[in-house]
């Protein structure tokens, strides 16, 4: 299971995290039909994939499973943390944007 982000996803992110200086707010995504929703829900799900395959690989493993390495399960499980370490971090923006919003004085 593939865990990178799409092009188009890691443009989409960009475009709504990225607050525009002149403007204070966000640019909208420009592909038809992608929103940032869309975006992130498309990365949490294969990030919930990548961790669910890499604990069946490590249950295999430890089994005994004929055809399972442990340079396949080390493998799956980097992918799983780096993916699961890049939504923490869109996270971690997302909460410190939302934070910035709220101590605005109007």
């Amino acid at each position: 299971m593939e865990t990178r982000l799409s092009p188009e996803m890691v443009s989409a992110l960009r475009r709504m995290l990225a607050a525009d200086s002149a403007t204070g707010a966000a640019q909208p995504p420009s592909a038809p039909g992608l929103s940032f929703a869309d975006a992130l829900g498309d990365a949490l799900r294969q990030v919930s994939a990548a961790q669910q395959q890499s604990g069946e690989l490590q249950r295999q493993f430890q089994a005994g499973t004929e055809g399972v390495s442990l340079e396949e399960t080390m493998v799956a499980m980097q992918k799983a943390q780096i993916g699961f370490q890049a939504v923490l971090a869109v996270r971690n923006r997302l909460v410190s944007a939302y934070t910035d919003v709220m101590n605005m004085q109007v």
